[in-house]
């Protein structure tokens, strides 16, 4: 009988290795995996010592009778049902049924001022391109490198990031199989490949000592792996590959925190990991390096903010009455401001329809999230009605880009070919909809701006500044089919005016008439929106 325990408990640690090895599970009470590890192991204990007992004439699962199952060989089966009954049992009191406030609170959703807080567009800082046109280039740029390319591959990472004031999507080469590892792991992968989200350009950054530890790496080199090794305790959510400001390679691995089993997901703090040495070294949230521009991921994120939406006034309110509850919409941007990466997204009514009642904004690094009161067309509107202005060309459109244009929040829009090409670029009204502008992308951001700012007029609403001033000098000028009017003043400022700030006293103005201004800010040339005539 000792002997067939001491083989049965080998065998059981034997498979116990080789599991943690090959899938390296969390050891963490709070998450699923780790308890999926432990029954897994109870399984091969109580299988291995029922064949051993069998097989030895030590005892049998059945009796002589056959009427009951022998408790030495199935005993530790019952603890398998015990662990997922208690799971569920601890899961479902800590369930939003009974905590509805708590999942209200995962994420402090604060209000904030559209025509203050964000700023105007800069083209030149403008992330146009998204994801999947940056996989195009960097595909390109790859193909380039004839002593790369049979050797590595482009990883479909892609991380967007804030680096040194340009907005550009990083993500690594990684080996192309087994093979190839095997045959370049002595001086690891040679670099990585950036591409301007701005303006399209495309690096391919040469390293001088390779990174050794990477996701397409194998044994010891393989990053999952590494990782979960150097913290066993640490459940990572997501890992993403950025470079600080002197363009040095690092992982990004976010460490998520539970409450029960696996539920009302957080991040603690990040391992920053050096993928050349393999060193590495845990950040708390408040503690993470400024560089570093994604410690949340977006999924958890629209979680977070979707819990604020839905359980406000309680579960009883998101189930039945739903007073006040609001959702994301399905889709998501991202937008660079001060240095740091903002997630972008709607939030509509949980009742369909075509329209927001505002969006929010969230820091990736410190998960800062305000709601912008501002209600308008729902992002997927928006799409439909630019791809409706070219729909003989039967583009497809990008998810918009918010943004703060001439004072007005606007939607940009990217319709692209079936090749993943941008051919046009279309500005949309977040207020009203049907005002949309497509250009071709040829012309250029800034001129497809001008074309949209020319046909739905310069009308800025709020934190507008009043002047009354004499006109000196005026012209009259035509610009892509709209007049434009051209002025002095006495103190020798320049203003511009378009024709459809007022069409029916504009005309009527000449030198010397003494007229009240409105506009949004000082210039080199000041941008009129409002016309008072004395």
């Amino acid at each position: 009988m000792k002997k067939g325990l001491l083989t049965c408990l080998i065998t059981t640690v034997l498979y116990s290795l080789v599991v943690y090895y090959l899938m390296y599970p969390c050891l963490n009470i709070h998450s699923f995996g780790f308890w999926m590890f432990v029954m897994s192991i109870i399984f091969v204990f109580s299988l291995v010592y029922s064949i051993v007992c069998v097989g030895n004439g030590i005892s049998k699962l059945f009796n002589k009778k056959g009427e009951t199952l022998s408790i030495k060989g199935v005993f530790s089966l019952v603890l398998i049902p015990v662990i997922l009954l208690g799971i569920i049992i601890i899961n479902f009191i800590l369930s939003p049924l009974f905590n509805s406030r708590q999942y209200y609170k995962r994420i402090n959703v604060v209000d904030g001022d559209f025509s203050t807080e964000i700023k105007e567009v800069d083209f030149n800082k403008l992330p146009l391109l998204d994801r999947d046109s940056s996989l195009k280039i960097g595909d390109r740029t790859m193909g380039q490198m004839s002593e790369l390319v049979s050797q590595f591959d482009v990883s479909d990472q892609y991380t967007q990031i804030n680096y040194l004031n340009e907005i550009v999507r990083v993500t690594p080469l990684e080996y192309s199989s087994l093979v190839k590892w095997i045959t370049n792991r002595g001086k690891g992968i040679k670099g990585y490949i950036t591409v301007n989200s701005t303006n399209g350009s495309a690096k391919l950054i040469k390293l001088d000592k390779g990174m050794k530890y990477a996701p397409s790496a194998y044994f010891n080199e393989n990053l999952y792996r590494k990782l979960q090794f150097s913290y066993p305790t640490f459940y990572f959510d997501s890992v993403n590959f950025e470079i600080d400001n002197e363009g040095n390679p690092y992982w990004i691995a976010s460490v998520t925190k539970f409450v029960g089993v696996g539920l009302r997901r957080d991040i603690q703090g990040v391992v920053i990991f050096n993928p050349v040495n393999g060193k590495s070294k845990y950040y708390p949230v408040d503690k993470v390096p400024t560089w570093v521009d994604h410690v949340y991921e977006a999924d958890l994120v629209l979680e977070q903010v979707s819990d604020w939406g839905r359980y406000k006034n309680g579960f009883l309110n998101s189930i039945i009455t739903q007073k006040g509850v609001v959702e994301t919409t399905s889709g998501y941007n991202y937008l660079a401001q001060d240095n740091d990466i903002y997630l972008y997204t709607g939030i509509t009514s949980v009742i369909s329809d075509e329209s927001n009642i505002g969006f929010i904004l969230t820091n990736m690094r410190t998960k800062e999230t305000k709601f912008y009161n501002v209600a308008g067309a729902e992002e997927y509107s928006a799409m439909e009605s630019a791809k409706g202005q070219v729909q003989q060309m039967r583009y497809n459109s990008t998810f918009p880009l918010l943004i703060n244009l001439n004072g007005r929040p606007t939607y940009l829009v990217s319709l692209k070919d079936d090749a993943g090409l941008v051919k046009m670029y279309a500005f949309v009204d977040v207020v009203d909809y049907q005002k949309v502008v497509v250009t071709d992308s040829s012309e250029g951001i800034k001129k497809a701006s001008e074309n949209y700012l020319n046909e739905v007029g310069e009308d800025v609403v709020t934190d507008l500044i009043e002047k009354a001033v004499r006109v000196n000098n005026l012209k009259t000028v035509l610009i892509d089919g709209n007049t434009y009017y051209y002025f002095n003043d006495d103190e020798g400022y320049k203003y511009r005016v378009s024709i459809k700030v007022d069409k029916n006293k504009l005309p009527f103005i000449s030198d010397g008439n003494s007229i009240l201004v409105r506009y949004k800010k000082n210039s080199d040339v000041i941008n009129v929106v409002e016309v008072v005539i004395e």
